[in-house]
């Protein structure tokens, strides 16, 4: 009999979070199955070498619409198609690169040439900054025949860092999975939701529900929740009262950027660099939100959504100067 690897062994063998498994599953990329033994997801050998083939590609930025049509083609020339593609995205970057460069090295030249006490000076740098801006707009390129501001159109295309929103959220009432086992948490928890959704707060974007993750792997799930809701409604899952509080924000659109993962490297680099700090109090937790509203819209878009979540505060005096955000100020203002 086939021996078949239990989803935390896949997880830690392959650094790869639970969730992002059931991604894959989610848009029809892998399969699992269950014993009558065992409550938990297990995968077998081809699913293991489907799972590598996947991690390679996405390795290589290929997107996960482009990985499903590779995997529903009958032979090799979806995925020559696209590996070709990505060859010429390469080059075009690689270009931006070299020609990004060359502008840099030849305002540095310039300005080392230049006085900027003196009026004269300032104003050659300005006319010939102007002049290669001219001399950009009218290069050609693949893609993009217009005449455009070059230069802001490289940083544009080079740009990695997440954009970064500053979020208050306000108290609210929600019931809550308690801390349990992301199998439970995703699995009889999520029924018991789905079954029990008239209990669920409607707000214009969605319901305001969280997801964290612990260092031993369990998760909580939350969801909050309609005036007048009680206890014996939400039984037997806990009601509580979510503290909220400020939290910089930055959107995933990729499976692979889970609670923990780039985007959240991202936000704490930023913050970092900011005139805030982590807020590391008991209950603030670095949580993610699920955008997308159904699976149907998550096969149309072809990728998955998660707004991730990581707690602040305002930076203490003597810690640096208190500096404007990037990105902008908005208020959820849940529970009110």
């Amino acid at each position: 009999m086939e021996e078949l690897i239990k989803i935390r062994e896949i997880s830690s063998k392959y650094d790869i979070s639970a969730r992002t498994l059931r991604y894959y599953e989610d848009m029809g990329l892998l399969n699992s199955m269950r014993s009558s033994d065992y409550a938990y997801r297990l995968y077998d050998q081809k699913a293991v070498k489907r799972l590598e083939q996947i991690l390679i590609l996405r390795r290589l930025h290929i997107s996960i619409k482009d990985i499903q049509r590779i995997f529903q083609a009958p032979g090799s020339e979806a995925v020559l198609e696209i590996l070709g593609k990505k060859v010429a995205d390469i080059d075009s970057e690689t270009a931006l690169l070299q020609e990004l460069k060359e502008i840099l090295t030849e305002f540095i030249g310039l300005i080392r040439q230049s006085d900027f006490r003196r009026d004269t000076d300032v104003r050659m740098l300005y006319e010939k900054a102007a002049k290669i801006e001219s001399s950009i707009e009218n290069i050609s390129y693949r893609g993009n025949s217009s005449r455009i501001n070059r230069l802001l159109d490289v940083t544009d295309k080079m740009k990695r860092n997440p954009e970064i929103s500053i979020i208050q959220i306000n108290p609210f009432r929600a019931f809550t999975s308690g801390l349990d086992s992301i199998d439970h948490v995703m699995g009889a928890f999520q029924q018991w939701q789905e079954e029990h959704n008239h209990l669920v707060r409607d707000m214009m974007y969605g319901a305001p529900d969280f997801l964290w993750f612990e260092e031993d792997g369990r998760a909580e799930w939350i969801w909050a929740v309609r005036d007048g809701v009680t206890e014996e409604d939400t039984a037997p899952y806990k009601l509580i009262t979510f503290e909220g509080g400020l939290y910089a924000s930055a959107m995933s659109v990729d499976g692979d950027d889970d609670i923990g993962g780039r985007i959240y490297e991202g936000i704490q680099e930023w913050v970092a660099g900011s005139g805030f700090e982590l807020d590391q109090r008991p209950g603030h937790r670095t949580m993610g939100h699920m955008v997308n509203p159904t699976g149907e819209i998550r096969q149309a878009l072809g990728y998955d959504q998660m707004e991730i979540f990581v707690p602040i505060k305002i930076r203490e005096r003597g810690q640096g100067d208190i500096t404007d955000p990037a990105g902008y100020m908005r208020n959820t203002k849940q529970g009110e």
